[in-house]
């Protein structure tokens, strides 16, 4: 599966230990439930954007309360045999796109990591059948710091990413969601970033307000009216869905919807973030469980 973004060839082809460091002291009682967030990350322009889609980011990162840490399963890393997590103390970006404005190559955001806290995720997920290892070389892609740069401009919420496993399963990326939903109790926001609908041969990339196509609609209705009945078992039966391997010709931006959808709690609410469409085919649905 591809792990960056080539504009050209588009455009051609058109345990608590280990959570304390982050954490701090403090009765666990006082913490508050981080929410669970997923985002249609879309084009790595949305870095330079202004609009409603980065707005909308900021408003729930403005809302999203006393978060500690932020962990997130990106479309942009696959590893195989063992899930990788970042665990430097100062992770670098991944400049993991291609044959875009200069400009997009010298922005930058840069926060701490969260190695302790990596160390958790890594027995949290090998306990639970996924095997996971601390990696201390790979940065954070694009997938992970462009909606962090509109959500978190300050950059000084720590930030580690989890690797999707390579040939996933919605089942078993729902699976690292359910390992790491006790987090969420110790302050730490869990997020998916993705996209609802994602086929870069069918973008339209002249015009970012162009209408959505109709097979795009009606499958982003579909994982719309999924949500809103909170079938989430539903939703891993995608490919029954109108238009499934239009919307998504490969998975690995859909995967990381089951990361977010695996830590649910039983009282979250499901509350937008963000709908609508770029280029007339990048669904930019972007929700949140609150609890």
């Amino acid at each position: 599966m591809p792990t960056g973004v080539d504009r050209r060839e588009v455009l051609q082809g058109v345990a608590a230990a280990g959570v304390a460091g982050v954490m701090g002291p403090g009765p666990s009682a006082a913490r508050q439930v981080a929410p669970a967030l997923f985002v249609s990350h879309g084009s790595p322009m949305t870095a330079l954007d202004a609009d409603e889609y980065p707005q909308a980011l900021k408003r729930f990162g403005d809302g999203a309360g006393a978060v500690k840490a932020l962990v997130v399963v990106s479309a942009h890393w696959e590893t195989d045999a063992r899930v990788h997590v970042t665990a430097m103390a100062a992770p670098p970006l991944v400049y993991d796109f291609y044959g875009f404005p200069e400009e997009m190559y010298r922005l930058r955001y840069a926060p701490p990591g969260a190695p302790s806290l990596a160390q958790d995720v890594v027995a949290r997920l090998s306990s639970a059948g996924v095997p996971a290892v601390a990696d201390g070389e790979r940065g954070l892609d694009h997938g992970v710091w462009v909606p962090l740069r509109h959500a978190f401009p300050e950059a000084r919420v720590p930030v580690l990413q989890v690797a999707l496993p390579a040939d996933a399963t919605p089942a078993q990326v729902a699976r690292m969601g359910e390992a790491l939903r006790p987090l969420r109790s110790e302050g730490v926001l869990l997020m998916g970033s993705g996209g609802v609908v994602h086929n870069l041969r069918r973008v339209n990339f002249r015009n970012k307000l162009a209408s959505a196509e109709p097979w795009a609609a009606e499958f982003d209705a579909w994982v719309a009216g999924k949500l809103a009945a909170r079938d989430f078992l539903g939703l891993q039966s995608w490919m029954d869905a109108p238009n499934a391997r239009v919307a998504h010709p490969s998975v690995e931006h859909w995967l990381p919807i089951y990361f977010v959808l695996g830590a649910a709690l039983p009282e979250d609410r499901i509350t937008p973030v963000f709908e609508g469409f770029h280029h007339g085919t990048l669904s930019m649905r972007s929700f949140a469980l609150r609890a």
